[in-house]
């Protein structure tokens, strides 16, 4: 196809392939967008464990972000995994200026519940790069954080923490209820001065649903890129995530939590 979409991911590496920099790249790919990559962190994981974390220095990540930027035509941006306070406040200087859709999946709190960002990266978070941020797209355990406040035990909570999170700034919020416990998986997208639109799926058993918040986000970044409305990019990222859900258990990647099926609809 001529005129793909160039769609930037901005996170670290999972060497297991399911999650960060790898489930973008595969996410575009899949939706038809071409992937550019700014490394943030390089991890060592399997589908069991992560065993170790080495940050990518600033210095070299802002040197990614303008090489890319003075070269590439980038139609959308997807962040994820920022390590640090200085490393937040350059993207967020880098970002400030581009007339683009930026997607940010605020990566705070692992599986395992260890926070991923300090207090002070948190307050940068909130101060800087979420005022600028098109969708945000936080899962239960990460709205909480962001709040101060006790997880949403119900969709009702999820529409309430979301309108309170309005008030940091971005054009609109995906609140994942991924977590919740029910039969049903319910996703809310709030947005200025709309009432919430909901998003359901059955939930599927299976335990191979790792990087389902990267592809999630890269997803609604890749139909954004290709001109898709907020409301509508959503939408078909949702389809997307729960079809690569669907399909998961076909890859037999592991033998731990494994992830989805980025190319269910290309692979037979």
């Amino acid at each position: 196809m001529k005129n793909n979409k160039i769609i930037l991911t901005i996170a670290g590496s999972d060497s297991s392939g399911g999650a960060g920099i790898q489930a973008d790249i595969k996410t575009f790919s899949a939706l038809n967008t071409y992937a550019a990559s700014v490394i943030t962190a390089v991890t060592a994981q399997n589908t069991h464990t992560v065993a170790h974390v080495a940050d990518v220095p600033e210095e070299n990540i802002q040197q990614q972000m303008e090489c890319v930027f003075s070269d590439l035509d980038v139609a959308a941006v997807k962040v994820g995994m920022l390590a640090s306070s200085p490393v937040i406040s350059m993207v967020h200087r880098q970002l400030l200026h581009k007339n683009i859709p930026i997607v940010l999946d605020p990566v705070m709190i692992s599986k395992s519940g260890c926070a991923l960002l300090d207090a002070e990266a948190c307050a940068t978070l909130k101060e800087l790069l979420i005022p600028i941020t098109t969708v945000l797209t936080p899962n239960v355990p990460e709205a909480a954080c962001l709040l101060g406040t006790p997880e949403a035990r119900s969709v009702e909570d999820l529409v309430d923490q979301g309108e309170k999170l309005m008030a940091l700034g971005c054009k609109a919020i995906v609140m994942k209820g991924g977590h919740l416990d029910s039969s049903v998986c319910t996703d809310v997208l709030i947005q200025q001065d709309q009432a919430p639109i909901f998003f359901e799926h059955p939930r599927v058993n299976t335990k191979n649903t790792h990087g389902t918040g990267c592809t999630y986000s890269a997803a609604i970044a890749a139909f954004m890129g290709r001109g898709f409305s907020i409301t509508d990019a959503v939408r078909q990222a949702h389809d997307y995530l729960y079809q690569a859900i669907v399909h998961a258990d076909k890859l037999q990647v592991g033998s731990g939590h494994g992830p989805t099926h980025h190319f269910h609809k290309v692979w037979s």
